[in-house]
């Protein structure tokens, strides 16, 4: 299995609509995407580790799939709608990352 984070990085003046993401946003995707998403995961950053100190994320989604191969397939013919959307919720430009879940 393999996870695609979407990681939004906090900026001093940057925007993050995280209603409009959980409610309209995740949830085209998940469609869009259909039975090769296994599980999706939103992650809200609340602090950093030391005390006192903001996360370094204001927002992270996690999209589970079997495969690259079938990320790919699913995202791909999709793409451009799903990435149209962004300006509708952040002005922020995401770090994606795809992993190896292992445990």
């Amino acid at each position: 299995m393999i996870k695609v984070s979407v990681l939004y990085p906090r900026g001093e003046k940057s925007r993050f609509d995280m209603d409009y993401y959980c409610a309209k946003h995740i949830p085209m995707v998940i469609n869009k995407l259909g039975a090769a998403l296994k599980r999706t995961e939103v992650d809200e950053g609340m602090a950093g580790g030391a005390p006192n100190s903001p996360a370094p994320f204001v927002g992270a989604a996690h999209l589970y799939f079997d495969s690259v191969e079938s990320f790919q397939g699913a995202f791909g013919p999709h793409a451009k709608e799903i990435m149209a959307d962004v300006p509708n919720y952040t002005d922020i430009q995401p770090t994606m990352q795809i992993s190896q879940v292992r445990m």
